[in-house]
């Protein structure tokens, strides 16, 4: 979201942030933010119509049959109202659709945030995406989903807006990368699939975001000071890189689905009929309903015909105006002809069918809280200034016993980096003495920056609407202070002058690094870490070199929303143990001392690359800004992001993918693998038949169904709404423009779907490795097995050397104990996007395929010949 507001003296005050960064200071790589204006020849976008019907699905069956009998019934008003929301603070989420109470169909309830409840109250504050990636543990991802979900159902949340898998991480400097779960396609698909499995499984509706290509902040968004950056990608690097854990989440029955604001190869995401039409809704099989961004709507006829279904939060370009790019709008376009009915029937259709398929026709709660305020009551519309008052917030506590499971995440996310003389774990009797200020608690007071804009006290999630309100704050300090008397801290950035050290002193030096969404500009970054760089905030660096000075024993403590630069001091004497807790949420203190103290042996694994310098990325990631003109941010690295790009340039990260120590060792034996379904040949079978979808009668409605006489209530200033004056005098619209290449034929399957996520025979396990996993050392602990694919230059492309395509994690084995892992690899496992036969293409019978196993990208001692053998080198 772009554009807030705030209510100062009873005037509503629009803040439109366009974002242009200050001047890059960083000293590794002066040239990281760049102007890139000229146009990208080759990258287009291609026309696809119409938008596929939705309901052939057979796990979708039962809910299209619910609501083809309901929608079939509804009048225009009742149906152009569930697709357009009620306005800018027109109600108390932060969006929210019209309703269709004839059919006990309520208002629909739209709320951030991918880590938990935000703008509420009585919610627990999850740690964020990139740290539930970091636990490399399926268990923890799916049960996290389960506790969101229910909060937000018991808030009376339809639709929470996450899990999100976009961006990926292209951009190492780019703002909310922390959102995601990674800077890896696999990594990404399997954490959004779980979190959707959790969520869903409590009744509420799943929001996989953002569709698709929004990896950096700035020049985002098309509005009335800018227009948004294009992202110009390749047909193979979509498919293979950024709309994997798209394509995951669908197959994982995903309800919603959002757009981006940026344009990809020139077309804006919420319109774009190739991505939208083609890939989600056909090739993909979505069933569920895509909606906007809020304020990420930019046409009205257009945009319904390439496949949007919800305009969020339903304001035409300038929010409380009470116009709107459909509402009334969208009534006018079916009563003239330019929308066919039988799109409007099926955008209606996907979410009445999403509603039921979720079982929220079933007691499920309406909102008991207000996103625009915390009192208990005011107004109901605070957005039509002029609005009926009544209890806004009935303060439901929905937190039950998820902080058990917000501590798990973080402390299964931290991530030992270095361990030197096993200085790690930490007797409780150890003379400690703690340093900076990210060791303990926002000095202002908890929750006292809006959306957390601000890097104050311990970093526990980045800024934005991809947070939530801390319902408490357990910092390190606290953590500490619970489990050892011979702590002395000084919560400083500055290393204090009069500190000596003795001999058996050790430093624990908690530094960080912030980032966030584009709307809140924090210490000169709009966002994206534009000023910071991928160094640590606050002279984090000078913290730790100082420490290092007069200590002998320092121990680094790193809460960071990605990569940063560890070059200044990694490599000192001193500085013995370096530890990563991500963004840990409102566990941070104790999931910490958990693992400082070695009540757990750390388990976390590295969901990104941390590099030597930043000039060690290739150019094309680089933030751009030109604040006039649309930025052309073309992908010329291709599919080689992150580890893949630094395996295929040779270069030599500080600590590489999946890598994480433990304080007891692992080893690898006894691997073996088993053939599945075979790879008889190099694409997949042919998808099974669809099958039907809801059939209507697509007349144009009676005008009298829009008509302001038939309103039969209170009409609220600026509310947006269905109704026209004179509908009656709207004539059909012959020579309505429409976009080339548009039709109302539906197109054939395409051969690479049939099924949610894909061709359903893409998803058939073609191997099974099996492989003991056994703990060597003299503590207990987990460990990870990461399997990633080589594939053979038969393929006839160029591909990385090695891609993670799967994970398991054992249960805590005790010193001695053995655990057998079984990872499971899918025909799509194996495969890469033929561009020209546009489906995937396999080696047939795997043929040169190996399969490795092992602690991380660089370290993978258990190898897998297809069709030879398994050995551990």
């Amino acid at each position: 979201m772009a554009i807030w507001s705030r209510v100062v003296s009873g005037l509503v005050i629009f803040q439109l942030v366009t974002g242009n960064p200050v001047p890059d200071t960083n000293h590794d790589n002066i040239a990281a933010i760049e102007r890139r204006d000229s146009p990208a020849p080759g990258y287009a976008s291609p026309p696809y119509y119409p938008t596929p019907f939705g309901g052939w699905a057979s796990d979708w069956s039962e809910a299209y049959t619910k609501a083809q009998q309901v929608v079939s019934q509804m009048t225009l008003a009742e149906k152009v109202n569930l697709t357009t929301g009620t306005g800018f603070f027109m109600g108390p989420c932060v969006g929210q659709t019209g309703s269709a109470l004839r059919f006990g169909i309520p208002n629909l309830c739209l709320q951030d945030s991918p880590l938990g409840i935000r703008n509420s109250d009585h919610n627990t504050a999850f740690p964020a995406g990139i740290t539930v990636g970091a636990t490399f543990n399926k268990e923890l991802m799916y049960q996290r989903g389960v506790a969101i979900g229910e909060e937000a159902r018991g808030k009376g949340i339809n639709i929470q807006l996450g899990p999100a898998v976009g961006p990926l991480g292209r951009k190492p400097r780019g703002g909310r990368n922390w959102e995601g779960f990674g800077a890896d396609p696999s990594l990404q698909a399997i954490g959004g699939a779980q979190t959707i499995k959790g969520m869903q499984s409590t009744g509420t509706i799943a929001t996989i975001k953002h569709f698709i290509g929004n990896e950096q902040e700035i020049h985002r968004m098309s509005n009335v000071a800018q227009i948004g950056y294009s992202s110009n990608i390749d047909d193979r690097t979509l498919h293979e890189i950024y709309l994997w854990p798209f394509a995951e989440g669908v197959r994982a029955g995903v309800g919603s689905l959002m757009a981006a604001y940026n344009d990809v190869n020139s077309s804006a995401c919420s319109q774009n009929s190739k991505l939208l039409n083609g890939i989600l809704k056909d090739e993909l099989g979505f069933q569920g309903f895509v909606m906007t961004d809020w304020l990420g709507h930019y046409t009205g006829v257009a945009s319904a015909l390439s496949g949007l279904d919800m305009s969020m939060p339903g304001d035409g370009a300038v929010p409380l105006l009470g116009d709107s790019y459909w509402g009334s709008e969208f009534s006018r376009s079916i009563l003239n002809g330019s929308v066919p009915v039988s799109r409007l029937n099926d955008m209606v259709t996907r979410i009445v069918a999403t509603w039921y398929k979720m079982g929220q026709d079933k007691d499920y709660p309406l909102p008991n809280f207000s996103t625009n305020t915390q009192d208990q009551k005011g107004p109901i519309y605070p957005g039509a200034l002029f609005s009926p008052s009544g209890i806004v917030n009935q303060y439901v506590d929905v937190q039950g016993d998820h902080k058990v499971t917000a501590r798990a995440v973080a402390r299964e996310a931290i991530t030992l980096l270095k361990n030197e003389n096993n200085v790690l774990p930490l007797a409780t009797n150890a003379s400690l003495k703690v340093f900076g200020t990210d060791a303990g608690a926002n000095p202002d007071g908890l929750n006292s920056c809006s959306d957390m804009g601000c890097d104050k006290g311990v970093l526990s999630m980045g800024w934005g609407s991809g947070t939530a309100r801390l319902p408490y704050l357990n910092t390190p300090q606290e953590g500490i202070a619970n489990v050892t008397q011979n702590a002395k801290f000084y919560l400083t950035d500055s290393f204090p002058s009069g500190v000596t050290a003795q001999a058996e002193d050790i430093a624990v030096v908690f530094i960080n690094a912030d980032s966030g969404e584009n709307y809140i500009t924090v210490e000169g970054n709009p966002g994206d870490r534009t000023a910071a760089g991928l160094a640590a905030w606050h002279n984090g660096d000078d913290l730790v070199k100082a420490a290092a000075e007069e200590f002998s024993q320092v121990v680094v403590v790193v809460h960071t929303v990605g990569p940063i630069l560890m070059e200044e001091w990694i490599d000192l004497d001193s500085v013995k143990a370096v530890l990563v807790a991500h963004l840990p949420g409102q566990e941070a203190g104790q999931s910490l001392a958990d693992v400082l103290f070695g009540d757990h042996s750390p388990s976390g694994h590295m969901p990104y690359t941390i590099p030597r310098s930043e000039s060690d990325y290739p150019d094309s990631v680089r933030i751009l800004n030109q604040p006039f003109g649309q930025i052309q941010d073309t992908y010329t690295e291709g599919i080689y992001v992150d580890y893949r790009h630094f395996l295929n340039a040779a270069i030599t990260p500080r600590f590489p993918f999946g890598h994480g120590l433990s304080y007891t060792t692992f080893n690898f034996t006894n691997p073996t693998v088993s053939v599945g379904t075979a790879l008889n040949s190099a694409y997949p079978p042919s998808a099974p038949v669809r099958g039907s979808t809801p059939v209507y009668n697509n007349t144009i409605p009676a005008a009298s169904e829009v008509s302001w006489s038939s309103f039969k209530y209170t009409r609220i200033w600026r509310y947006l709404y269905p109704y026209l004056d004179n509908p009656a005098s709207i004539a059909s619209s012959d020579k309505y423009p429409y976009p080339d290449g548009y039709s109302t034929t539906q197109k054939a399957v395409p051969r690479a779907g049939g099924g949610e996520g894909g061709n359903p025979a893409l998803f058939d396990v073609a191997f099974s490795v099996k492989v003991d996993v056994k703990n060597t050392g003299s503590r207990s602990g987990k460990a990870v097995a990461q399997l990633y694919v080589q594939l053979p230059s038969s393929l006839g492309v160029d591909t990385p050397a090695l891609q993670l395509r799967q994970f398991e994690k054992t249960k805590i084995l005790a010193p001695g104990e053995s655990q057998t892992l079984t990872l499971e690899v899918t025909r799509k496992d194996v495969s890469v996007w033929d561009v020209v036969t546009q489906d995937w293409k396999a080696p047939v019978n795997g043929e040169g395929v190996k399969l490795v196993i092992g602690n991380s990208v660089a370290d993978t001692p258990v190898v897998c010949v297809i069709g030879r053998s398994c050995s551990v080198q």
